[in-house]
């Protein structure tokens, strides 16, 4: 059906439109975006195949399940006290699946190394697979992958850096826990049959600049060296070394900067970069440096976030640059370089609405960025045609996504936009509001 018969309805009907089903609507809509070479149903499909790793501590505010109890430390903030937070592993995985069963398309569980399962003080030093088994257990009857990362945070041990302290002992006892990290993910992978991204970020830094900026970041070079000594099965899982430019105590020096890390993996092939969208300075963004990446380095990791003038956290928005960040990937074909997870933690709001908003925004932007008539715009770019480019960019913006998000949400029993909130709210009402 195309646009007059939009306009008009059909014969006989004086030129009053019928009302229009669910299944013309997405037919209609298919047949514009083909007016322009795009192929919704290539699109949908690449859509639900392609994993996005929805991220644990945003059920509970990243405090974990240590049995010494959790307190936020080393610039990790969690605002708001909103009811209802999931206390136990076994309510975070009630809100999980919840979660999971609203957000349409292939997902991944990202855990922290502080989400043991383990009745009986466990030291980070000291972590095993079997600390993490009913996870594993949880995430293979789910059909789910999972992936992993340190926690150097919130943890006396931590207080004055970790891989980067000038601190022999400090050091050593971190460098063990990453060590025991990349372990905990090689079993993931092998439980689950999905490669696990073990994820390294440190919160080492200074609040002023230091005299000698040099020796810290020596210090972190050699730790990690040492973790990553140790030969894992790469079929299983996968490193990968995360920037952020400052922080809560460290505004003025990072060791772990982004050129650090940028060096790093490229003096060692096999372990990825991570690019957090809350890691940078606040005029900066990562969907520049994308592309740029991608000229030296096989693949990327990203942390969709959504920093508001500094590394906040807030929940992921459908806004420009979350969009900008799926079009450079698609753009560049690399959907298949690029892994996406999601990254950020809101205590003000109800917490699986956080989870689902978020990750279903970063969903679209991604089904946004396949929709685009890229080749077209390609060939008007080629051949000098800026205008057309421009204002063909401009069209697509109000082109009618929402019908084929809401096509995608039914082929993934996920329910569409305008129907989710009301599942949440009472999912809330029987479960959230009675954790007392």
């Amino acid at each position: 059906m195309g646009y007059k018969a939009m306009k008009h309805g059909a014969a006989g009907t004086g030129g009053k439109p019928d009302k229009i089903s669910g299944g013309q609507a997405y037919e209609w809509a298919r047949e514009l975006y083909a007016e322009q070479g795009v192929d919704v149903e290539a699109a949908l499909e690449t859509l639900g195949r392609t994993p996005l790793s929805v991220h644990c501590w945003q059920g509970d505010d990243v405090l974990g399940f240590e049995t010494s109890g959790g307190k936020l430390t080393g610039g990790i903030q969690a605002t708001g006290n909103f009811p209802g937070r999931a206390r136990t592993v076994a309510e975070l995985r009630a809100d999980l699946e919840k979660a999971l069963s609203l957000i349409p398309g292939s997902s991944k569980v990202n855990l922290h190394a502080n989400y043991l399962d383990w009745d009986e003080p466990v030291g980070r030093d000291a972590l095993e697979p079997r600390h993490f088994e009913s996870w594993a257990d949880w995430a293979v009857e789910r059909g789910v992958g999972l992936d992993f990362n340190t926690t150097f945070f919130s943890h006396p041990m931590g207080e004055n850096g970790s891989l980067s302290s000038a601190d022999q002992a400090v050091r050593e006892f971190w460098i063990e826990h990453g060590k025991r990290c990349r372990r905990i993910a090689e079993y993931f992978g092998g439980r689950t049959n999905q490669i696990c991204v073990c994820n390294h970020w440190t919160h080492d830094g200074a609040k002023e600049i230091p005299i000698d900026p040099l020796a810290p970041r020596l210090r972190l070079k050699a730790s990690y060296d040492e973790i990553f000594g140790e030969k894992l099965d790469s079929t299983k899982m996968v490193d990968a070394v995360e920037s952020k430019l400052f922080g809560i105590g460290s505004e003025a020096y990072v060791p772990g900067s982004h050129e650090f890390y940028m060096g790093y993996v490229l003096s060692n092939p096999g372990i990825l970069l991570t690019l957090d969208a809350g890691h940078f300075h606040p005029t900066e963004v990562i969907s520049a440096k994308i592309s740029a990446l991608l000229c030296f380095l096989p693949k990327l990791l990203l942390h969709v976030s959504r920093p508001v003038r500094w590394d906040s956290d807030h929940v992921v928005l459908l806004d420009d640059e979350t969009r900008q960040i799926m079009l450079e990937v698609v753009r560049c074909g690399a959907l298949d370089r690029v892994m996406i997870a999601l990254d950020y933690f809101d205590a003000s709001i109800n917490r699986v609405g956080a989870w689902v908003c978020g990750a279903r925004n970063t969903r679209k932007a991604l089904l946004a960025a396949l929709l685009e008539p890229t080749d077209m715009l390609r060939e008007m770019e080629a051949a000098g045609d800026g205008a057309g480019v421009l204002i063909s960019r401009q069209e697509s913006l109000t082109m009618p996504m929402g019908i084929i998000w809401d096509r995608f949400c039914e082929m993934h029993g996920a329910p569409p936009d305008r129907a989710w909130l009301r599942d949440l709210r009472s999912y809330e009402r029987a479960v959230q509001f009675k954790r007392k």
